[in-house]
């Protein structure tokens, strides 16, 4: 028998089910985008992804009463997590309505790359030469996949990358969090903050639609738990391995729009994705790379943050 490596296992099956969860719930919001407004999705989507999110904040904190078990001092932070994750959730669900499904979904795991950059000015790492070659070949992939001046080229196609930079920055605030305070906690009041904003929005801009048929609540009610479950799978995921053993199975969700695109959509954009794909995906594991090479101590348990508003 061997413990650590039966963990590992379960770890990549979690994280390669969260991520087919994510794309799985994205097809969803393209096909309702056809129906129903951006703000409106991601407030339904919210709304029914705190059920598996309170379920999980329950079961991490089982050891606690009352409600001092959701308690959390930095609040500010928290709203401020949250505002990030509400305004990539815009910009994402908006590109999945206008983009191909591949497309969208490959520019938005430049991710990687601004949680890179994002780490020097807000928690004052120092990034080498290495991780910088690696953030400027990832970028690169992401102006190839572009194609600035042709018809590709469209200010929509900048939202995935807008989608990228705000699930970066949550994925970075979440380390200014003491470490004391369970990630489901601040998983937790972040969906919270972020079905505020998505709701503020769907009102000030006047864009609920009534809901259409039975169909359409369940599909909506199936996108907010499905996301739900993938956070849940991807925390899940974290606590079993360390972080930098997982992140290269991320790039799967690649593959996973590919074909949910092809199958789903009838789309097929093979062309116009590579090699600026196979770019974004070399720079992000080449800073996978690097940061085991640092590693020196056995890794605490992650705050992950990045794909937990998807």
């Amino acid at each position: 028998m061997n413990p650590r490596g039966e963990s590992f296992g379960r770890a990549v099956a979690c994280l390669l089910l969260a991520v087919l969860l994510f794309d799985l719930q994205g097809a969803m919001i393209k096909m309702l985008g056809d129906r129903y407004s951006v703000p409106q999705i991601a407030t339904f989507r919210n709304l029914f992804g705190l059920i598996p999110s309170f379920l999980l904040a329950l079961w991490a904190t089982r050891g606690t009463k009352g409600l001092a078990r959701f308690h959390l001092s930095r609040w500010p932070l928290a709203l401020g997590r949250g505002i990030s994750i509400a305004f990539a959730q815009y910009c994402f669900y908006l590109s999945l309505t206008r983009m191909e499904f591949a497309t969208a979904s490959t520019l938005a795991f430049a991710g990687p790359l601004f949680i890179t950059a994002l780490s020097v000015p807000l928690l004052g790492h120092h990034v080498g030469m290495v991780r910088w070659l690696a953030v400027g070949v990832g970028f690169a992939g992401v102006v190839l996949v572009m194609r600035p001046g042709g018809e590709v080229f469209q200010w929509i196609a900048i939202l995935p990358i807008g989608a990228a930079f705000g699930y970066g920055l949550s994925s970075v605030m979440v380390r200014l969090f003491p470490d004391s305070v369970p990630t489901t906690v601040i998983n937790l009041h972040s969906t919270l903050v972020t079905l505020t904003c998505s709701a503020i929005l769907m009102i000030l801009l006047d864009v609920y639609v009534p809901v259409a048929s039975v169909t359409d609540w369940a599909w909506l009610i199936a996108m907010g738990m499905v996301g739900g479950c993938a956070v849940f799978c991807l925390v899940a995921a974290y606590r079993l391995t360390r972080p930098g053993n997982l992140s290269p199975f991320e790039y799967f969700g690649i593959p996973f729009s590919f074909v949910i695109g092809w199958l789903w959509f009838d789309e097929a954009p093979f062309g116009r994705l590579f090699p600026g794909a196979l770019l974004i995906v070399a720079g992000g594991l080449l800073i996978v790379w690097r940061e085991r090479r640092r590693e020196q101590l056995p890794a605490t348990p992650p705050k992950t943050g990045g794909a937990d508003g998807l």
